[in-house]
């Protein structure tokens, strides 16, 4: 497909995955339909040679992978590692506070959204409901979202808040609470968030145990710019770097080594749980691989040694209006390639031999890139590079695409690098 059907497709792929859940169903979905096999962790898995398998996590993380011609020790494994989540808001349990005639829920945030984004734009809720079953130790999961515009954060007017303009401190507990309605006396008891899920879904009231619910803009994402060059949309991080890696890995040839595309959650808030980075999802399910190809141990830790990492997350791209916040010479560009972060804070993985490694990668599927690091006095975020390096010593470069507004309701990106990106873990997948 050309740049704008790849762009696109992107935005398609990010309005159907409103939460990190349904970002995991949409990528299993089209694993499927590319004849991947499903596997479980419960039971015991027979691969082979050129077979394609996925499996995963708590329903909000997934690997999915091709088993190489060659020899494991010997090859290694190729893999590509983002995440599905995206800052935001959770609603807490018992979610509804009644305040002056309204009905509101009571939220927290997750991870580091840009607060004030959030404000004044229709919202909707999507994520994971747990459904009773025959077994109270494994209960059912079902993704959900309302879809529908049903809640929005109002600003206060600016005759109320006269300093508005000059800077103003939200408060997560006062002032980004949504709005679900007016109550009315005959609604006083009504669970309306309960009423909306049962009939999605089908099941009764009480058939419900609990949820795990997200906000999120119901607007579409769109290809903006005077020429068409921009992709304006939710969830660029991560679910950007999470479909390019996807469609490398479907669409890319089989080789010797053994293909790993990871998507982990929870990268937001620091990735320690049972499907994040800082867990042993990643090497459990490597050495697995190698066990069920009949290798040692050995075997397993000696294809450690030859294989290679990706962390694709994005990256700051130079702010039109505030170039001083950047470093002064590595000012990255829209569209002008990926991007190598590099931090000597050990906040990015990269060094002088991955770097090295992505920038060979890059010539040879003969797209640009650029590098990026800090102003010397200001520490940026970090990624899941140097998270998955304690738990996997494998040699990783961090990288992704450059945007604007990073953690924003609506991100910046750029339609030549999503082409850019997508081309180079295709070749990366193919030598």
């Amino acid at each position: 497909m050309n740049k704008y059907d790849l762009a696109k497709d992107l935005i398609d792929f990010i309005d159907r995955s409103p939460s990190a859940f349904q970002a995991v169903e949409n990528i299993k979905e089209r694993l499927t339909k590319e004849g991947f096999t499903p596997l479980s962790y419960e039971e015991s898995w027979k691969l082979s040679k050129g077979g394609k398998y996925f499996v995963e996590k708590n329903d909000s993380a997934i690997i999915a992978f091709v088993v190489g011609e060659g020899e494991i020790e010997e090859h290694g494994f190729k893999i590509i590692s983002s995440h599905t989540d995206s800052p935001g808001f959770k609603v807490k349990p018992s979610p509804y506070i009644k305040s002056n005639g309204y009905l509101k829920l009571n939220t927290e945030s997750y991870g580091g959204p840009i607060l004030n984004t959030w404000l004044d734009r229709p919202l909707s809720l999507a994520g994971r409901v747990t459904l009773k079953s025959g077994n109270p130790l494994k209960p059912k999961n079902k993704v959900v979202d309302l879809k529908k515009p049903i809640l929005i954060i109002p600003n206060l007017a600016i005759h109320l808040n006269k300093n508005v303009n000059s800077g103003i401190e939200l408060n997560k507990q006062i002032d980004t609470l949504p709005l679900l309605g007016i109550i009315e006396d005959s609604l006083n008891n009504n669970d309306y968030i309960i009423n909306e899920i049962s009939s999605i879904l089908g099941v009764k009231n009480d058939e419900i145990l609990d949820f795990e619910l997200f906000l999120y803009a119901v607007e579409k994402g769109s290809i903006i710019g005077m020429n068409n060059e921009f992709i304006s949309a939710s969830r660029l991080d991560d679910l950007a770097m999470a479909h390019a890696s996807l469609e490398a890995i479907i669409n890319s040839s089989i080789c010797s080594a053994t293909k790993v595309f990871v998507c982990f959650d929870n990268e937001e808030i620091g990735s320690a749980t049972k499907q994040g980075g800082d867990s042993k999802l990643l090497s459990n399910t490597l050495e697995r691989i190698a066990l069920s190809l009949n290798k040692t141990r050995e075997d397993f830790l000696r294809s450690i040694s030859h294989s290679f990492m990706i962390s694709a997350d994005l990256a700051h791209a130079v702010h039109p209006n505030r170039s001083e916040k950047h470093d002064p010479i590595l000012r990255p560009i829209i569209n002008k390639g990926p991007v190598i972060k590099v931090s000597s804070s050990g906040s990015y993985t990269t060094d002088s031999f991955s770097s090295a490694v992505y920038e060979e990668i890059c010539k040879g599927a003969r797209v640009p890139f650029q590098k990026f690091c800090n102003r010397s006095d200001e520490r940026g975020g970090s990624t899941l590079g140097p998270i998955s390096s304690t738990q996997l010593e494998i040699n990783t470069v961090d990288m992704g695409s450059p945007v604007l507004a990073m953690h924003s309701i609506r991100e910046l990106a750029g339609v030549d690098d999503h082409e850019y990106v997508l081309k180079s873990f295709s070749y990366f997948y193919s030598i």
